[in-house]
């Protein structure tokens, strides 16, 4: 979307560390230059994988997240 302002943003293009736990993740947002305006946004993983917490076996899914945005938009790679 030409135009966001993407100044605030602490990991877009840069090398970030794997945060050790969910809480020490950074969900990172942009303003949405359409607001006001209902549409669908969709992010697709259809080779999501991750090991298991109880055997250390891989598991895999194909995973999708679809939401209506309102002031703000998750930045994709913040995925």
């Amino acid at each position: 979307m030409a135009g966001t302002d993407v100044s605030g943003l602490t990991q877009l293009g840069k090398d970030v560390e794997q945060p050790q736990s969910p809480e020490e993740a950074v969900l990172e947002r942009v303003p949405n230059g359409q607001a006001g305006v209902h549409y669908l946004v969709r992010f697709t993983a259809p080779e999501f994988t991750s090991l298991c917490p109880m055997t250390g076996q891989p598991d895999f899914a194909h995973l999708v997240i679809d939401y209506v945005p309102d002031q703000w938009l998750v930045e994709s790679h913040a995925l």
